[in-house]
């Protein structure tokens, strides 16, 4: 493959209430909001990563295509501290062993352990037992 100087310069979540949903990430991640311009929000940028929030007039409809993973060395305290900031469990995925949540506009994303942990053939998890 050929080498590329293309890279991720950052990830944009777009939002009916940008405000409330990068508020919600900045502090379920603690990075602070640094900036607004236009429609978007945009949280300190880490790593080399910027996170931002546009506001837009489409709904959010069906499963999302890219999902973000987050650790935490307690998955089960962590969905309670996501449930306090106002994301909820999505249950419909608990067959597969992951923690899915969603934020409060329905974005889904998992919540993974520190470290490894094993899947089965099936790629489920088997952290959550």
């Amino acid at each position: 493959m050929a080498d590329s100087s293309a890279q991720i310069n950052a990830l944009i979540v777009d939002a009916d209430d940008p405000e409330r949903l990068a508020a919600f990430w900045s502090e379920l991640l603690g990075r602070p909001i640094v900036g607004r311009m236009g429609p978007y929000v945009w949280l300190r940028r880490e790593n080399g990563l910027g996170l931002g929030f546009q506001r837009t007039d489409e709904s959010r409809t069906g499963k999302n295509r890219m999902h973000f993973d987050i650790t935490a060395p307690d998955p089960a305290a962590e969905q309670q501290r996501v449930e306090s900031l106002g994301g909820r469990r999505l249950e419909q995925y608990a067959d597969g062993g992951f923690l899915v949540m969603a934020d409060p506009e329905g974005n889904e994303f998992c919540v993974i352990p520190e470290g490894p942990f094993e899947l089965d053939d099936e790629g489920r998890a088997s952290y959550l037992d």
